[in-house]
Parts: structure tokens; C-alpha cells; sequence
């Protein structure tokens, strides 16, 4: 075995700053399909708790530890907020600039980008991607002060509380982190895409078995085929590895007849992604 050398060039790592931020929003059948850029992220702090040691005595000695069950939670701060997470935050908007306090709070998906660096490289040694499935946030203060000699912005803070998501495998979790220097590039170039869209597709956070398929080789690529239209009856093609969505409605293949103007979508079935570039979404009027 080989002695231990401590600090050696290359190997001095750390972690710092926080971008990259990402709001996505789950439609009705829990897949996050809706993403919108976070700007003025300037804190994440990962929580979680549990996992603690319940002792267990038996023939008067100590007989085993038993863990209570792991839960994740987290504190987000930023200078601002998209508008998009109103609902997220308990906010109610009627009407474009009226907005009504004590509403209901839904459950949405986050990611974000902390950079890694080491003693040769700096800060540009890598990234880990932070991927959080299942958060709810809780009331929070916010502290309006005068402006006087020494101006601060107003720094808004919310308190997340997680529900975990199933994963083949292993136990249900909130949270999975990518790190760049540790994965193929081009297999990170796919997940990017997905999460933060590409010409013709929109940001979505792909589900932990999804995540899970890319980086184990299993995943497959599959080209969205694009339904077509007679007169007001909508065709869905029959495509192994592709989904398509009429809003949160999963479609069958076939004829769909349609009353109103209708937006289609394709999403990658489990196991299977689409190109880089690609249309996933198409328009149909109703005539």
C-alpha cells in the first residue's frame, strides 16, 4: 500500500458560488416539463436532517442502532424571483400586477450550479449540478427598510421542505447531483439540454430514472415524430420511446379529433432522450 501524501498539486479542491438557477414547474401528471430561469440566485443551503440513532438494548449490552428515515430540506435566498413562482409562494395573481396573499402553495422543481475549483485551475476547474425534486416553500419574511447611506437590496428568503421521488434501484430521494469533472461531457451536454432547453425544446427536469439512464449507457436516443392534421382531427404517430401529450393528457396512437386550437407535445419515454436539437412541441388550429 502506498503512504498517504496530503496537498499535492492538482488535488487542492473546493466549492463556491451559486447560478444557474431554475425554476420548473410540474403539470398535473408530475412530470417537470415548464422551465424559467432564476436570476439574482445568491444562496442555496442544503438541509437535510434525520438519520439519527435510535439505540437498541438487549441481553444488557448495547444490541444495534436503528436510523430514523432521512429527509432533505433547504433554504433558497435571492434578490428577486421569477414571476412564475407566485403560486409556488402561496401568491394568487388575478390580474396582471394584483397579487393575493395566503393561497395555496404548489409543489415545483429546482435546479442550480455550484463551480468547483482547485489550486491550479481556480474556479474553472469544474461544476456540480444540483438537481431538487418535490419542494414546497413555507411563508417567509420580508424586511423593507429606508434607504439610507449604506443601501442594501432586499435579500427574499424561503424555507423548502421536500417530498422524495421514486427511483429504480435505490430509495426515493430529493436530490441528485452531477459532477462535471467526474462525467462523460457529452452525456453532461445531453442533461444540459434537457435542462435548460435547446432550439426547438423546452427546459424540463427529467425524472431521477431518466437522469439515471443517461449516465449508465442505457439510455437511447429516439427522434420525436411531429402528428398531423386533416381538417380538425389530429393524428398521433406510433413512436417506441416517445410520449405525446395533448396538455397533461397522455395520448394514444391514432386519430385525435380536436374542438379548440391544440398544442401537442413529445416527451422522452423512461430510458430513451431526444437529439440535442429537436421539436418536441407542434400548433394545430382548430378550423
Amino acid at each position: 500500500m502506498a503512504t498517504l501524501v496530503w496537498d499535492q498539486t492538482g488535488q487542492r479542491f473546493y466549492e463556491t458560488g451559486v447560478d444557474h438557477g431554475v425554476l420548473y414547474i410540474p403539470d398535473a401528471a408530475g412530470i417537470y416539463s415548464t422551465g424559467f430561469a432564476w436570476n439574482g440566485l445568491t444562496t442555496v443551503t442544503e438541509s437535510p436532517s434525520g438519520g439519527e440513532a435510535n439505540a437498541q438494548y438487549a441481553d444488557n449490552i448495547k444490541y444495534l442502532n436503528l436510523y430514523s428515515a432521512e429527509e432533505f430540506g433547504a433554504t433558497i435566498e435571492a434578490f428577486t424571483y421569477p414571476d412564475e413562482f407566485a403560486p409556488f409562494d402561496g401568491l394568487g395573481v388575478p390580474s396582471p400586477g394584483v397579487v393575493i396573499g395566503q393561497q395555496a402553495r404548489k409543489m415545483f422543481g429546482l435546479s442550480y450550479r455550484s463551480k468547483m475549483g482547485n489550486d491550479l485551475e481556480g474556479d474553472d476547474y469544474g461544476y456540480k449540478l444540483h438537481l431538487i425534486y418535490g419542494a414546497t416553500a413555507s411563508p417567509s419574511e420580508k424586511a423593507y427598510t429606508t434607504i439610507n447611506d449604506s443601501p442594501e437590496a432586499i435579500t427574499f428568503s424561503w424555507e423548502v421542505a421536500t417530498v422524495p421521488t421514486a427511483v429504480t434501484g435505490f430509495k426515493p430521494t430529493s436530490l441528485i447531483t452531477v459532477d462535471s469533472s467526474a462525467v462523460p461531457a457529452a452525456k453532461l451536454a445531453q442533461l444540459e439540454g434537457m435542462l435548460y432547453g435547446t432550439p426547438g425544446t423546452d427546459p424540463q427536469l427529467p425524472l431521477p430514472d431518466t437522469i439515471l439512464s443517461i449516465f449508465s449507457g442505457s439510455s437511447v436516443q429516439v427522434d420525436p415524430v411531429a402528428p398531423t392534421q386533416v381538417a380538425n382531427d389530429v393524428t398521433i404517430p406510433a413512436v417506441t420511446g416517445v410520449e405525446y401529450y395533448i396538455g397533461s393528457n397522455l395520448q394514444t396512437a391514432g386519430v385525435v379529433p380536436i374542438t379548440e386550437d391544440t398544442v401537442v407535445t413529445a416527451r422522452p419515454a423512461s430510458g430513451y432522450h431526444f437529439p440535442p436539437v429537436s421539436d418536441d412541441d407542434w400548433f394545430f388550429p382548430f378550423t
